[in-house]
Protein backbone atom coordinates (compact mmCIF):
# COMPACT_ATOMS: atom_id res chain seq x y z
CA UNK A 1 0.00 0.00 0.00
CA UNK A 2 1.42 3.63 -0.66
CA UNK A 3 2.15 5.43 2.60
CA UNK A 4 -0.68 8.41 1.28
CA UNK A 5 -3.33 5.77 1.17
CA UNK A 6 -2.41 4.26 4.73
CA UNK A 7 -4.64 6.27 6.56
CA UNK A 8 -7.61 6.36 3.88
CA UNK A 9 -11.16 5.60 5.71
CA UNK A 10 -10.78 2.72 2.79
CA UNK A 11 -7.24 1.80 4.11
CA UNK A 12 -8.54 -1.88 5.32
CA UNK A 13 -10.78 -2.59 2.02
CA UNK A 14 -7.81 -1.72 -0.26
CA UNK A 15 -5.86 -4.09 1.71
CA UNK A 16 -8.18 -6.84 0.58
CA UNK A 17 -8.53 -5.49 -2.99
CA UNK A 18 -4.47 -6.16 -3.28
CA UNK A 19 -4.78 -9.12 -1.84
CA UNK A 20 -7.32 -10.24 -3.91
CA UNK A 21 -9.93 -11.48 -1.19
CA UNK A 22 -13.55 -10.72 -1.50
CA UNK A 23 -15.28 -7.97 -0.20
CA UNK A 24 -18.06 -8.47 1.72
CA UNK A 25 -21.76 -6.85 1.95
CA UNK A 26 -20.53 -4.29 4.33
CA UNK A 27 -17.33 -3.39 2.05
CA UNK A 28 -19.54 -3.11 -0.98
CA UNK A 29 -22.21 -0.60 1.21
CA UNK A 30 -19.09 1.44 2.46
CA UNK A 31 -18.14 2.30 -0.81
CA UNK A 32 -21.07 3.13 -2.50
CA UNK A 33 -21.86 5.25 0.84
CA UNK A 34 -17.99 6.65 0.48
CA UNK A 35 -17.55 10.13 -1.78
CA UNK A 36 -13.86 9.22 -1.86
CA UNK A 37 -14.01 8.81 -6.14
CA UNK A 38 -10.42 9.36 -6.40
CA UNK A 39 -9.92 6.24 -3.90
CA UNK A 40 -12.56 3.81 -5.40
CA UNK A 41 -10.99 4.61 -8.91
CA UNK A 42 -8.03 3.50 -7.64
CA UNK A 43 -9.11 0.10 -6.37
CA UNK A 44 -10.87 -0.46 -9.36
CA UNK A 45 -8.31 0.39 -12.20
CA UNK A 46 -6.23 -1.87 -10.27
CA UNK A 47 -8.35 -4.72 -10.15
CA UNK A 48 -8.95 -3.97 -14.39
CA UNK A 49 -5.67 -3.94 -15.06
CA UNK A 50 -4.50 -6.97 -12.93
CA UNK A 51 -7.49 -8.96 -15.45
CA UNK A 52 -7.05 -7.22 -18.78
CA UNK A 53 -3.88 -4.51 -18.47
CA UNK A 54 -4.51 -1.99 -20.35
CA UNK A 55 -6.72 -3.63 -23.07
CA UNK A 56 -10.15 -2.27 -23.94
CA UNK A 57 -12.85 -3.92 -25.65
CA UNK A 58 -15.22 -2.74 -28.39
CA UNK A 59 -17.56 -4.16 -30.82
CA UNK A 60 -19.12 -3.70 -34.33
CA UNK A 61 -23.01 -4.40 -33.64
CA UNK A 62 -26.42 -2.99 -34.72
CA UNK A 63 -29.72 -3.09 -32.54
CA UNK A 64 -33.25 -3.96 -34.13
CA UNK A 65 -36.04 -3.32 -31.22
CA UNK A 66 -38.85 -5.35 -33.66
CA UNK A 67 -41.89 -3.87 -31.33
CA UNK A 68 -42.41 -1.22 -29.04
CA UNK A 69 -46.03 -2.79 -27.65
CA UNK A 70 -45.70 -4.16 -24.58
CA UNK A 71 -48.53 -5.58 -21.97
CA UNK A 72 -45.79 -4.82 -19.50
CA UNK A 73 -45.99 -0.95 -19.70
CA UNK A 74 -43.60 -0.74 -16.73
CA UNK A 75 -43.21 2.40 -14.89
CA UNK A 76 -39.53 2.86 -15.33
CA UNK A 77 -39.76 2.66 -19.02
CA UNK A 78 -40.79 4.92 -22.05
CA UNK A 79 -40.16 2.57 -24.81
CA UNK A 80 -43.08 0.41 -24.17
CA UNK A 81 -46.48 1.19 -25.99
CA UNK A 82 -49.95 -0.18 -25.87
CA UNK A 83 -51.26 -1.30 -29.27
CA UNK A 84 -53.79 1.19 -29.94
CA UNK A 85 -51.39 4.52 -28.83
CA UNK A 86 -49.91 6.88 -31.37
CA UNK A 87 -45.77 5.26 -32.10
CA UNK A 88 -47.10 1.92 -31.60
CA UNK A 89 -45.16 -0.37 -34.27
CA UNK A 90 -44.15 -3.76 -35.03
CA UNK A 91 -42.22 -5.02 -37.58
CA UNK A 92 -43.07 -7.76 -39.86
CA UNK A 93 -40.51 -10.57 -40.27
CA UNK A 94 -39.38 -9.12 -43.79
CA UNK A 95 -38.93 -6.19 -42.31
CA UNK A 96 -36.44 -7.43 -39.50
CA UNK A 97 -35.18 -9.47 -42.39
CA UNK A 98 -34.84 -6.16 -44.13
CA UNK A 99 -32.84 -4.52 -40.92
CA UNK A 100 -30.30 -7.07 -41.06
CA UNK A 101 -29.40 -7.13 -44.97
CA UNK A 102 -28.58 -3.36 -43.82
CA UNK A 103 -25.50 -4.92 -42.15
CA UNK A 104 -24.09 -7.61 -45.05
CA UNK A 105 -20.58 -6.50 -45.96
CA UNK A 106 -20.00 -3.58 -43.26
CA UNK A 107 -18.57 -7.17 -41.10
CA UNK A 108 -20.43 -6.41 -37.71
CA UNK A 109 -20.15 -9.10 -35.37
CA UNK A 110 -23.40 -8.76 -33.47
CA UNK A 111 -27.15 -8.06 -33.84
CA UNK A 112 -28.65 -7.30 -30.47
CA UNK A 113 -32.30 -7.75 -31.06
CA UNK A 114 -35.13 -6.97 -28.18
CA UNK A 115 -38.81 -5.72 -27.85
CA UNK A 116 -42.01 -5.28 -25.64
CA UNK A 117 -43.87 -8.21 -24.36
CA UNK A 118 -46.47 -8.23 -27.50
CA UNK A 119 -49.72 -10.29 -26.48
CA UNK A 120 -50.36 -11.63 -30.52
CA UNK A 121 -46.65 -12.72 -31.15
CA UNK A 122 -46.50 -16.49 -30.60
CA UNK A 123 -42.62 -18.33 -30.50
CA UNK A 124 -42.51 -19.77 -34.19
CA UNK A 125 -42.80 -15.73 -35.07
CA UNK A 126 -39.55 -15.20 -32.84
CA UNK A 127 -37.73 -18.58 -34.11
CA UNK A 128 -38.46 -17.68 -38.26
CA UNK A 129 -36.80 -14.67 -36.46
CA UNK A 130 -34.06 -16.04 -35.82
CA UNK A 131 -33.30 -18.51 -38.67
CA UNK A 132 -34.31 -15.30 -41.31
CA UNK A 133 -31.36 -13.30 -39.52
CA UNK A 134 -29.11 -16.27 -39.81
CA UNK A 135 -29.57 -17.01 -43.36
CA UNK A 136 -29.40 -13.22 -44.20
CA UNK A 137 -25.89 -12.71 -41.60
CA UNK A 138 -24.28 -16.43 -41.68
CA UNK A 139 -21.29 -16.11 -39.07
CA UNK A 140 -23.34 -13.03 -37.17
CA UNK A 141 -23.52 -14.06 -33.52
CA UNK A 142 -27.21 -13.32 -32.23
CA UNK A 143 -27.81 -11.81 -29.35
CA UNK A 144 -31.27 -11.76 -28.39
CA UNK A 145 -34.26 -11.55 -25.75
CA UNK A 146 -34.17 -10.61 -22.09
CA UNK A 147 -34.84 -13.07 -19.25
CA UNK A 148 -38.08 -10.81 -18.97
CA UNK A 149 -39.02 -12.08 -22.88
CA UNK A 150 -38.35 -15.67 -22.20
CA UNK A 151 -40.36 -15.62 -18.99
CA UNK A 152 -43.58 -14.29 -21.63
CA UNK A 153 -42.61 -16.67 -24.60
CA UNK A 154 -42.64 -19.53 -21.91
CA UNK A 155 -45.80 -17.98 -20.61
CA UNK A 156 -47.90 -17.60 -23.86
CA UNK A 157 -46.10 -21.32 -25.11
CA UNK A 158 -46.76 -23.57 -22.04
CA UNK A 159 -43.58 -24.60 -22.00
CA UNK A 160 -40.74 -24.15 -19.40
CA UNK A 161 -38.05 -21.02 -20.30
CA UNK A 162 -35.66 -24.00 -20.30
CA UNK A 163 -37.67 -25.20 -23.04
CA UNK A 164 -37.98 -22.45 -24.90
CA UNK A 165 -34.19 -21.39 -24.91
CA UNK A 166 -33.31 -24.51 -26.28
CA UNK A 167 -35.92 -24.21 -29.07
CA UNK A 168 -33.98 -20.59 -29.82
CA UNK A 169 -31.11 -21.65 -29.56
CA UNK A 170 -31.51 -24.29 -31.95
CA UNK A 171 -33.53 -21.42 -34.16
CA UNK A 172 -29.89 -19.19 -34.13
CA UNK A 173 -29.71 -17.27 -30.53
CA UNK A 174 -26.18 -17.34 -29.35
CA UNK A 175 -26.55 -15.55 -26.14
CA UNK A 176 -28.87 -13.10 -24.10
CA UNK A 177 -28.19 -9.27 -22.99
CA UNK A 178 -28.34 -8.88 -19.28
CA UNK A 179 -31.93 -6.68 -19.56
CA UNK A 180 -34.96 -7.00 -17.21
CA UNK A 181 -32.50 -7.21 -13.94
CA UNK A 182 -33.56 -3.66 -12.75
CA UNK A 183 -32.93 -4.09 -9.42
CA UNK A 184 -33.85 -7.58 -7.50
CA UNK A 185 -35.33 -6.14 -4.59
CA UNK A 186 -39.11 -6.96 -4.48
CA UNK A 187 -39.63 -3.62 -3.11
CA UNK A 188 -38.46 -1.96 -5.73
CA UNK A 189 -39.96 -3.40 -8.41
CA UNK A 190 -43.60 -3.16 -6.77
CA UNK A 191 -42.83 0.42 -7.37
CA UNK A 192 -41.02 0.69 -10.74
CA UNK A 193 -42.35 -2.77 -12.74
CA UNK A 194 -44.95 -4.32 -10.95
CA UNK A 195 -45.64 -6.58 -13.88
CA UNK A 196 -42.31 -7.61 -14.66
CA UNK A 197 -40.56 -11.15 -13.60
CA UNK A 198 -39.26 -10.98 -10.01
CA UNK A 199 -36.26 -10.74 -9.52
CA UNK A 200 -35.41 -14.42 -8.42
CA UNK A 201 -37.53 -15.24 -11.72
CA UNK A 202 -34.69 -13.48 -13.75
CA UNK A 203 -31.78 -15.32 -11.88
CA UNK A 204 -33.22 -18.55 -12.45
CA UNK A 205 -33.80 -17.61 -16.18
CA UNK A 206 -30.36 -17.07 -16.24
CA UNK A 207 -29.26 -19.88 -14.68
CA UNK A 208 -31.35 -22.13 -17.23
CA UNK A 209 -29.47 -20.59 -20.29
CA UNK A 210 -26.02 -21.22 -18.83
CA UNK A 211 -27.10 -24.73 -18.01
CA UNK A 212 -27.51 -25.03 -21.67
CA UNK A 213 -23.87 -23.52 -22.08
CA UNK A 214 -25.41 -20.01 -23.70
CA UNK A 215 -23.74 -17.39 -22.18
CA UNK A 216 -25.67 -13.96 -20.87
CA UNK A 217 -24.73 -10.38 -19.74
CA UNK A 218 -26.06 -9.24 -16.39
CA UNK A 219 -27.20 -5.68 -15.68
CA UNK A 220 -28.57 -3.25 -12.51
CA UNK A 221 -30.92 0.20 -13.32
CA UNK A 222 -29.51 2.66 -10.72
CA UNK A 223 -30.83 6.23 -9.93
CA UNK A 224 -34.34 5.88 -9.27
CA UNK A 225 -36.11 4.78 -6.07
CA UNK A 226 -33.31 1.88 -4.71
CA UNK A 227 -31.04 1.95 -1.81
CA UNK A 228 -27.45 1.68 -1.47
CA UNK A 229 -28.08 -1.84 0.31
CA UNK A 230 -30.71 -2.60 -2.69
CA UNK A 231 -27.99 -1.86 -5.56
CA UNK A 232 -25.00 -4.39 -3.38
CA UNK A 233 -27.88 -7.14 -2.78
CA UNK A 234 -28.34 -6.69 -6.22
CA UNK A 235 -24.69 -6.81 -7.44
CA UNK A 236 -24.29 -10.50 -4.38
CA UNK A 237 -26.97 -12.14 -5.79
CA UNK A 238 -25.43 -11.58 -9.35
CA UNK A 239 -21.72 -12.65 -7.76
CA UNK A 240 -23.65 -15.66 -6.30
CA UNK A 241 -24.97 -17.01 -10.10
CA UNK A 242 -21.66 -16.33 -11.36
CA UNK A 243 -20.09 -18.64 -8.69
CA UNK A 244 -22.70 -21.63 -9.69
CA UNK A 245 -22.47 -21.41 -13.10
CA UNK A 246 -19.88 -18.66 -14.51
CA UNK A 247 -21.96 -18.01 -17.64
CA UNK A 248 -21.96 -14.10 -17.38
CA UNK A 249 -19.87 -12.55 -20.03
CA UNK A 250 -20.24 -9.02 -18.77
CA UNK A 251 -21.85 -6.60 -16.14
CA UNK A 252 -23.21 -3.47 -17.21
CA UNK A 253 -24.80 -0.70 -14.60
CA UNK A 254 -27.46 1.30 -16.82
CA UNK A 255 -28.22 4.65 -15.59
CA UNK A 256 -31.96 5.58 -15.45
CA UNK A 257 -33.37 8.04 -17.69
CA UNK A 258 -36.62 9.67 -15.93
CA UNK A 259 -37.77 11.84 -19.02
CA UNK A 260 -41.12 10.15 -20.72
CA UNK A 261 -41.63 7.65 -18.24
CA UNK A 262 -44.22 7.07 -15.19
CA UNK A 263 -41.44 7.83 -12.82
CA UNK A 264 -40.90 11.52 -14.09
CA UNK A 265 -43.72 12.55 -11.41
CA UNK A 266 -41.26 11.97 -8.97
CA UNK A 267 -39.06 14.43 -10.13
CA UNK A 268 -36.22 12.47 -10.25
CA UNK A 269 -33.35 13.79 -11.74
CA UNK A 270 -30.95 12.34 -14.29
CA UNK A 271 -27.71 10.57 -12.43
CA UNK A 272 -24.17 12.63 -12.25
CA UNK A 273 -21.48 11.54 -13.82
CA UNK A 274 -20.42 11.20 -10.25
CA UNK A 275 -22.76 8.36 -9.53
CA UNK A 276 -21.76 6.72 -12.80
CA UNK A 277 -18.88 6.46 -11.85
CA UNK A 278 -18.82 5.08 -8.55
CA UNK A 279 -21.32 2.58 -9.33
CA UNK A 280 -18.99 1.63 -12.12
CA UNK A 281 -15.76 1.41 -9.41
CA UNK A 282 -17.77 -0.31 -6.78
CA UNK A 283 -19.20 -3.22 -9.35
CA UNK A 284 -15.84 -3.73 -10.33
CA UNK A 285 -14.55 -4.51 -6.94
CA UNK A 286 -17.71 -6.41 -5.66
CA UNK A 287 -17.76 -8.36 -8.97
CA UNK A 288 -14.14 -10.33 -8.64
CA UNK A 289 -15.89 -13.28 -10.41
CA UNK A 290 -16.90 -11.19 -13.37
CA UNK A 291 -14.48 -10.24 -16.35
CA UNK A 292 -15.65 -7.72 -17.55
CA UNK A 293 -17.25 -4.48 -16.84
CA UNK A 294 -18.90 -2.57 -19.50
CA UNK A 295 -19.32 1.02 -19.70
CA UNK A 296 -22.65 1.50 -21.57
CA UNK A 297 -21.64 4.94 -23.79
CA UNK A 298 -25.76 5.26 -24.52
CA UNK A 299 -26.55 5.61 -21.30
CA UNK A 300 -23.49 7.98 -19.78
CA UNK A 301 -22.57 9.51 -22.98
CA UNK A 302 -19.33 8.77 -25.01
CA UNK A 303 -17.09 11.42 -22.56
CA UNK A 304 -18.06 9.72 -19.35
CA UNK A 305 -17.44 6.25 -20.67
CA UNK A 306 -13.88 7.63 -21.82
CA UNK A 307 -13.46 8.84 -18.34
CA UNK A 308 -14.77 5.27 -17.02
CA UNK A 309 -12.15 3.47 -18.49
CA UNK A 310 -9.64 4.35 -15.51
CA UNK A 311 -12.62 3.35 -13.09
CA UNK A 312 -12.69 0.01 -13.72
CA UNK A 313 -14.30 -0.52 -16.84
CA UNK A 314 -12.86 -2.75 -20.05
CA UNK A 315 -15.42 -2.27 -22.34
CA UNK A 316 -17.42 0.21 -24.13
CA UNK A 317 -19.83 -1.90 -26.02
CA UNK A 318 -20.03 -1.14 -29.81
CA UNK A 319 -21.04 1.02 -32.20
CA UNK A 320 -24.58 0.41 -31.62
CA UNK A 321 -26.11 1.66 -34.37
CA UNK A 322 -29.97 2.81 -34.05
CA UNK A 323 -30.94 2.44 -30.19
CA UNK A 324 -34.46 3.47 -29.72
CA UNK A 325 -34.91 2.15 -25.52
CA UNK A 326 -32.63 4.62 -24.01
CA UNK A 327 -33.56 7.39 -26.68
CA UNK A 328 -37.23 7.01 -25.91
CA UNK A 329 -36.62 8.14 -22.38
CA UNK A 330 -34.88 11.21 -23.18
CA UNK A 331 -31.14 9.30 -23.69
CA UNK A 332 -29.30 12.61 -25.42
CA UNK A 333 -26.68 11.06 -26.95
CA UNK A 334 -26.31 9.68 -30.62
CA UNK A 335 -27.48 6.51 -31.48
CA UNK A 336 -24.46 5.20 -32.93
CA UNK A 337 -20.66 5.50 -33.15
CA UNK A 338 -18.00 4.66 -35.79
CA UNK A 339 -16.02 2.13 -35.45
CA UNK A 340 -13.18 4.62 -35.88
CA UNK A 341 -14.35 6.95 -33.09
CA UNK A 342 -14.43 4.05 -30.69
CA UNK A 343 -10.99 3.63 -31.56
CA UNK A 344 -9.59 7.39 -31.19
CA UNK A 345 -11.82 7.46 -27.32
CA UNK A 346 -9.89 4.37 -26.71
CA UNK A 347 -6.69 5.92 -27.35
CA UNK A 348 -7.68 9.16 -26.24
CA UNK A 349 -7.72 7.28 -23.13
CA UNK A 350 -4.30 5.55 -23.01
CA UNK A 351 -5.49 2.26 -23.51
CA UNK A 352 -5.06 -0.16 -26.27
CA UNK A 353 -8.53 -1.01 -28.33
CA UNK A 354 -9.16 -4.63 -29.06
CA UNK A 355 -12.49 -4.92 -31.38
CA UNK A 356 -14.38 -8.15 -30.11
CA UNK A 357 -16.93 -10.59 -30.90
CA UNK A 358 -19.91 -11.41 -28.55
CA UNK A 359 -17.74 -13.99 -26.51
CA UNK A 360 -14.86 -11.36 -26.27
CA UNK A 361 -12.72 -13.32 -28.98
CA UNK A 362 -10.43 -10.80 -30.62
CA UNK A 363 -11.48 -9.49 -33.91
CA UNK A 364 -8.70 -7.07 -34.81
CA UNK A 365 -6.08 -5.31 -32.83
CA UNK A 366 -3.00 -3.57 -33.44
CA UNK A 367 -5.19 -0.28 -34.35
Amino acid sequence: MQPLLKNNPLADILTKVEAGERLSREDGIRLMESNDILMLGYMADMVRKSKHGDRVYFIVNKHINHTNICKARCKLCAFGKDADDPGAYLMTLDEVEAKAKECQGKRISELHIVGGLHPDLNLEYFEEMLQRVSRVLPGVHIQAFTAVEIDYFAETSGLTPKEVLQRLQDAGLGSMPGGGAEIFSSRVRNLICEKKISGDRWLEIMEAAHSLGMRTNATMLYGHVETTEERIDHLIKLRELQDRTGGFLTFIPLAFHPRNTQLEELNLSRTTGYEDLKVLAVARLMLDNFDHIKAYWVMIGPKLAQVSLAFGANDLDGTVIEERITHAAGGDTGQSLTKSEMVKMIKGAGRVPIERDTLYNIVEEGF
